[in-house]
C-alpha cells in the first residue's frame, strides 16, 4: 500500500505564492530595457498552459505522486487566452522578445492554436514579431503540426529521452511508443516548424547508454533540420528524487559523442542561450548541452516564467512566484500590471546553479544552517 503521506504534494505547495501583488508607488516604465539586480535583462518569457501532461516521466512527474487522485487546477484558476496575451503584450514592452509555450504537456491545452494566432499579432517596441516556440513530448504533435503553424508558430521543440523502444516506454511510464514521437517530429519538419530541437533528460543508470544511439540517428536524418541537445538531470522541485550520483556532466556526452563523432565548439547563437553548441567535424550537423548542474549559466539567464493561473516566477528552481492574477482580474490598468512586472523583475537576484554549485542542493541561501524551501515543480512552470 502506497504511503501517501510521503508521496502527496498539495498544488498550494506545489505552486505556492509570495504575497499579493501591489502596484508600486513609484512607476516602472517600459522602456524596451528591463534590469534585474545583477544587470541581466528580461528577454523571453516561458507560459505554462497547462499544469498537467500524458506523461508520467520519473523526474518530472512521478506516477506515485501525479497519480489518479492528484488534485489539478480547477479550469476557473487557469488564465484565458485573452489573459495570457494581455500579459504577452506587457512583457514584450519591457524586452521580451520570445515566447515558449509550456506545460505541463501544452497541445493538451483545448484550442492552443488560438492562443498561438493571439500571441503572433504582438509586436516588440522596435516593430518586430516575437519568437513563438513550443516545447512538447510529441505524443500529438503529428496530428497537431500543420495547425500549429498555420496558428503562427515558428518552431517546436520536442522532449524524448530514448530510441529503445523498450527504455522510452519504461521513461515515460505510460507505455507511450517511441515510433509515434518520431511520426510527429517528421510531421513538423513537413510543417515547416524547424529546426526543431530534440531535447534528451541524461539520468545516469536509466538512458545514458542511449546517448550515441540518439546522436548517431539525428545526424543521419532530417538532413541538419533537427538539433539534439542533452539536459544534465536537475534537481527540479522536490518529487523527482533527485541525486547527484545520477546526473552525467555534460562534460563526459561530450566525451562519449567526440570518440565517435569529432565535435568542435560553436559560438553560442544568442546572448543568455542556455546550451552549448557543438557542430559535427564533418560538417553534419551539430548538437548542444544544457549544463545547469555542473556549468551553472545563471549569470545571463534572462527568463521569466509565467504559470498557467498567472504567477510569475523568477528561476525554475524557485520556491515561490508573485501573483499577477488579481490584478488582470481586478481593476488594474496595463499600466499598473506593467509597473508591477517591472518593479518584481528590478528586484530580482535568482541564481540557483551557482549557489548550488557553492553551497549544495538544499541550500540556496548561502548559510548552510538554514534549509532551502521546497522548490516549484517543474511540470508546473515548464522546463
Amino acid at each position: 500500500m502506497k504511503n501517501s503521506s510521503s508521496t502527496v504534494i498539495p498544488i498550494s505547495a506545489v505552486g505556492r505564492a509570495r504575497p499579493a501583488v501591489a502596484v508600486p508607488e513609484i512607476a516602472v516604465p517600459a522602456t524596451g530595457l528591463l534590469l534585474d539586480r545583477l544587470g541581466r535583462p528580461m528577454t523571453d518569457l516561458r507560459i505554462s498552459v497547462t499544469d498537467r501532461c500524458n506523461f508520467r516521466c520519473s523526474y518530472c512527474m512521478p506516477k506515485d505522486v501525479f497519480d489518479k487522485d492528484y488534485k489539478y487546477l480547477p479550469h476557473s484558476a487557469l488564465l484565458s487566452f485573452e489573459e495570457m496575451t494581455r500579459l504577452a503584450r506587457l512583457f514584450a514592452a519591457h524586452g521580451v522578445r520570445k515566447i515558449r509555450l509550456t506545460g505541463g504537456e501544452p497541445l493538451l491545452r483545448k484550442n492552443i492554436e488560438g492562443l498561438i494566432e493571439q500571441l503572433a499579432e504582438i509586436r516588440t517596441p522596435a516593430g518586430e514579431p516575437l519568437a513563438l516556440t513550443l516545447t512538447t513530448n510529441g505524443s500529438l504533435l503529428a496530428r497537431k503540426a500543420g495547425a500549429l503553424k498555420a496558428a503562427g508558430l515558428q518552431r517546436v521543440t520536442v522532449s524524448l529521452d530514448s530510441l529503445d523502444d523498450a527504455v522510452f516506454r519504461h521513461m515515460n511510464d505510460v507505455d507511450f511508443p517511441v515510433a509515434d514521437v518520431l511520426a510527429g517530429i517528421d510531421a513538423a519538419i513537413a510543417a515547416g516548424l524547424g529546426p526543431i530541437k530534440v531535447n534528451m533528460v541524461v539520468k545516469r543508470g536509466a538512458n545514458d547508454q542511449e546517448i550515441l544511439p540518439m546522436a548517431r540517428y539525428f545526424r543521419t536524418h532530417h538532413s541538419g533540420k533537427v538539433v539534439l541537445r542533452f539536459i544534465e538531470y536537475m534537481d527540479v522541485g522536490a518529487t523527482n528524487g533527485w541525486r547527484m550520483d545520477e546526473v552525467l556532466p555534460s562534460a563526459d556526452v561530450i566525451a562519449r559523442i567526440h570518440a565517435e563523432f569529432p565535435l568542435v565548439p560553436l559560438e553560442a547563437a544568442t546572448p543568455g542561450e542556455t546550451a552549448q553548441r557543438w557542430a559535427y567535424a564533418d560538417g553534419t550537423g551539430e548538437i548542444g548541452v544544457i549544463s545547469s548542474v555542473t556549468q551553472a549559466f545563471c549569470h545571463d539567464c534572462s527568463r521569466a516564467r509565467l504559470s498557467t493561473e498567472g504567477k510569475l516566477y523568477l528561476c525554475l528552481f524557485a520556491s515561490a512566484g508573485h501573483d499577477l492574477r488579481p490584478l488582470l482580474r481586478g481593476t488594474a490598468s496595463d499600466d499598473d500590471i506593467s509597473s508591477a512586472i517591472g518593479h518584481i523583475w528590478q528586484g530580482r537576484a535568482d541564481r540557483y546553479s551557482e549557489l548550488r554549485a557553492l553551497h549544495g542542493p538544499d541550500d540556496d541561501s548561502g548559510d548552510a544552517g538554514d534549509k532551502a524551501p521546497r522548490r516549484v515543480e517543474m511540470s508546473y512552470i515548464g522546463g
